[in-house]
């Protein structure tokens, strides 16, 4: 016997035996889960899989290297190529196909970078943003890539958008309820999720706001993290979100917070990395959270994983090729956005 609508939990899973597909419930409706990734892999990959990047970071010697790993397996990241300039405390964003850099520091930049996830080589010019600023942050769904928040000279509230599939500059969306740099960010299909920062009127933020990707408009309450948190890194898959790492502005932290992004509320404790870390950065696959670099407090060169569907601590994945530890923003193309 089947629960009336009102009854079912937000990130209830179920197996539809019509279909043949795993489903999880999530802001009134049933949605079909990603359970396998794309084989995006090279044949010198061990594991073909899912690919998570990442671009930039180091300081005070900035860098534009841009790495990858295959996250199904385990091990050292391996160079993909450079992007146009080297850039820290940028946002960035991917869909299936291409991922997506903008805006760097301490020479705020409205520049936007673009990748081919599936190959390697040197990033192309995008298009840019309708703003410049650094520390800022990325997430999107299949088709469009966002940018909220950040800092030039002052914190900001703007949320611009791209389509990615596209090239061109992006658009107004709204704006975030706080201004605030230093914000993570992570999302499922239908729904975004940007939380903490550093905002001139506290240390740090405790809230988390919601938009819905494919309209435009102003960001809404969603919750509160645990603890007030900002530069630390944020992933999901399409029912949670994880965010880890940060400081406020204290000793770098290594606690993990975690929401079911369907629905609102608080988040609650999900486990350690290995390390207490900030302006570490994230991406994931539709079963595992990767986070890479940040400095505790000397820069960080490892990458740390946690499996979705277990709380629990961290384990160690492998390293990044340097180390560039402070901000070297992550994307991926098995994200809980696709």
């Amino acid at each position: 016997m089947s629960l009336p609508p009102s009854e079912i939990p937000q990130g209830a899973i179920r197996f539809n035996t019509d279909s043949q597909r795993l489903e999880f419930y999530a802001q009134g409706e049933w949605w079909i889960m990603s359970t396998d990734t794309p084989n995006l892999g090279r044949g010198v990959d061990s594991t073909p899989g899912a690919r998570g990047l990442w671009g930039g970071g180091g300081y005070p010697s900035i860098t534009n290297i841009i790495d990858y790993v295959n996250i199904a397996s385990t091990g050292d990241a391996v160079d993909f190529g450079d992007l146009n300039n080297t850039i820290i405390l940028s946002g960035s964003c991917s869909s299936r196909t291409r991922g997506l850099w903008a805006g760097t520091f301490p020479s705020a930049s409205n520049t936007i970078d673009f990748v081919t996830i599936a190959s390697t080589g040197n990033a192309t010019d995008f298009g840019d943003r309708t703003t410049a600023q650094y520390n800022l942050t990325g997430l999107a769904n299949a088709t469009r890539g966002l940018f909220a928040a950040g800092h030039n000279p002052t914190n900001t509230n703007i949320i611009d958008y791209v389509t990615m599939a596209s090239t061109g500059n992006a658009v107004d969306f709204g704006d975030v309820t706080t201004a605030a740099h230093g914000p993570m960010s992570c999302a499922s299909p239908t729904r975004g999720l940007i939380a903490g920062g550093y905002a001139s009127t506290a240390p740090a933020e405790n809230s988390i706001d919601f938009i819905t990707i494919s309209t435009t408009g102003n960001a809404q309450d969603f919750g509160d993290l645990v603890l007030p948190n900002h530069n630390a890194g944020g992933s999901s898959n399409p029912v949670r979100g994880l965010f880890g790492g940060g400081s406020n502005p204290g000793p770098a932290r290594s606690a993990t917070d975690s929401v079911f992004i369907g629905s609102g509320g608080n988040a609650t404790d999900f486990g350690d990395l290995s390390v207490g870390r900030q302006t570490v950065k994230s991406c994931a696959s539709s079963t595992r959270s990767l986070f890479g670099g940040g400095q505790s407090p000397s820069e960080n060169s490892t990458i740390d994983y946690f499996e979705f569907a277990t709380e629990g601590d961290a384990v160690d994945f492998g390293d990044l090729t340097g180390s560039r530890g402070h901000s070297p923003s992550g994307v991926s193309n098995a994200h809980g956005g696709l």
